[in-house]
């Protein structure tokens, strides 16, 4: 197949394009380049630089009928950011999302893999989080995700797209020494952690220490990226033969069990051999107090098995990539 990758500049977008190809597929990556990098691009992989909000040049690049699916991971990811300019990340994610969704449509392309979250379950019933149970996010960014989900349940009822929709929590690691996660600036825990042991942050904060949990901080499932992105594949594969009758694939991504962010710091000290400050700071709008999810529906249906299943193998390759990274990518 011939693969549209959105944001397929970034961190996780790079890795599945690069796992596409690898897979004999063709590879078309779009992004804007606001969050992504030229350099993160696989080299026998197409770039074409452009914005989601652009009909015009969706329409361009689908309209030539080579296309035969999108896998969509352009997004404002930030869930802290969401609760002080929600407006972006509605515009950004759901809108722009809408934009691509009319775009494939009018091209006829009908098979679509879009990069989830589990934030849009808020505060969970129960753990491990299931894929029906209840959603209801406590941040604009699960928002606005979910506004997506919906969107694409009424495609499928109404346009016979098939989709496939995969939601997780944090995706950490490195898929190689030489591709690895490049925000700026950096929010993400494990890698913020690692700018410590580089010593270029003096301490890594903790937003929160009066959760409900075993030591008051947040709880949180790691996913390597290497296995986010192996289940992304699955998910095209399994859309490919499918019928527009077909029920759409809704799959939770995660390792079953979680840990705390007094736990992972103690993880990165032991890999890195680094001491690790860190500054106690009040908890974040928003964040919940556990989010694990439970892969058993992909292992079932898919018979996915991570990799990189246990934390300190996952911070292990982050730290390999940001110790021969420690500018990332660089300036593009």
């Amino acid at each position: 197949m011939k693969v549209l990758v959105t944001g397929g500049a970034g961190y996780i977008g790079s890795v599945v394009a690069e796992m596409l190809l690898q897979a004999g597929h063709e590879v078309v990556v779009f992004d804007n380049l606001s969050h992504g990098h030229r350099q993160a691009v696989p080299k026998n992989g197409e770039l074409v630089v452009g914005d989601l909000a652009d009909r015009g040049a969706l329409d361009r690049l689908l309209g030539s009928g080579a296309i035969d699916a999108v896998m969509h991971f352009a997004a404002l990811i930030e869930a802290g950011e969401s609760m002080q300019v929600p407006e972006q990340f509605f515009r950004n994610n759901t809108a722009n999302a809408l934009t691509l969704l009319e775009a494939m449509l009018a091209a006829g392309v009908k098979r679509f893999v879009f990069s989830s979250t589990a934030a849009l379950f808020g505060n969970p019933d129960r753990t491990p989080i299931e894929e029906d149970d209840p959603v209801h996010p406590t941040n604009a960014y699960g928002e606005s995700k979910l506004l997506v989900e919906r969107m694409l349940r009424w495609f499928h009822q109404i346009h016979g797209l098939r989709y496939a929709s995969l939601r997780y929590f944090n995706a950490a690691g490195a898929a190689r020494p030489d591709q690895g996660e490049a925000h700026q600036p950096e929010t993400h825990l494990v890698p913020r952690i690692l700018e410590v042991a580089l010593g270029r942050a003096e301490h890594v904060n903790i937003f929160g220490t009066d959760y409900p949990t075993p030591d008051g901080t947040c709880v949180r499932d790691y996913i390597h990226v290497s296995d986010l992105a192996h289940a992304h594949l699955l998910a095209l594969h399994a859309l490919e033969n499918a019928s527009e009758n077909s029920n759409p694939l809704l799959y939770n991504l995660g390792n079953g069990q979680g840990f705390s962010v007094r736990e992972v710091v103690e993880v990165a000290r032991k890999v890195t051999g680094h001491p690790i400050r860190v500054i106690e700071s009040p908890r974040r709008a928003g964040d919940p107090a556990v989010l694990i999810a439970s892969s058993e529906k992909i292992r079932r249906e898919l018979s996915w098995q991570p990799m990189f299943p246990d934390l300190k193998s996952i911070v292990e390759s982050a730290w390999q990539w940001h110790r021969a990274h420690p500018d990332g990518y660089g300036r593009d």
